[in-house]
């Protein structure tokens, strides 16, 4: 009967090169196994950016408390006095519709309206983009709404330096609406003069 023992087998004897060959065999799938992301990941990237390269529409609306509006207001504060939020461009991310004035002790000086988009950077304060009514028009802004994709407010003015400043004697309904990449103003109601231009971006 035959010995069971006998030489090594070529595939049982330990080389460094097999050493080697299988370090670099377990390197390899560490590599790969760091690449592969569970179902229904989403990498970082995608996240942040839309299917075009452009970053993604904002989730939440800007805050009007936090922005720079063009206002010069002198020692005193600026106030904002009433804002609204939506979807205005049609984006998928929500803009805000602020209206702002100087803080006043006595009287009521007259306020702009302006269009607040996302920070270009993050952290950054949001970014004014457009004025719908200038605070040199002189008017004052009330019943600031968004309905449909417009924003509506009523502008109340004065005809005359002789108009008593406590009654306006203006009553304005206007609207805006984002249309071929501009906000287009329109008239719901008027009385008194006529409204200046409005501003796009």
């Amino acid at each position: 009967m035959q010995s069971l023992a006998g030489p090594d087998l070529p595939h049982t004897s330990t080389t460094l090169m097999q050493w080697l060959a299988t370090a670099t065999a377990v390197a390899g799938v560490v590599a790969l196994a760091s690449l592969v992301q569970p179902a229904g990941t989403v990498p970082t990237a995608s996240a942040a950016t839309s299917t075009d390269g452009r970053p993604a529409p904002a989730a939440t609306a800007p805050d009007a408390r936090s922005a720079h509006y063009p206002l010069d207001c002198g020692p005193n504060p600026v106030q904002v006095t009433d804002k609204v939020s939506g979807d205005l461009d049609g984006d998928g991310g929500p803009e805000t519709v602020a209206v702002v004035r100087c803080k006043a002790e006595m009287g009521t000086p007259p306020s702009g309206v302006y269009v607040l988009a996302a920070p270009s950077v993050q952290g950054a304060a949001p970014r004014v983009v457009a004025t719908l009514v200038d605070p040199a028009d002189k008017f004052s802004v009330q019943d600031l709404t968004l309905s449909g994709g417009a924003v509506s407010a009523t502008l109340l003015g004065y005809s005359d330096t002789d108009v008593p400043r406590c009654c306006p004697d203006i009553h304005k309904g206007t609207k805006w609406r984002w249309q071929n990449g501009k906000f287009v103003q329109s008239e719901t109601s008027s009385a008194g003069s006529e409204l200046p231009a409005s501003r796009g971006i």
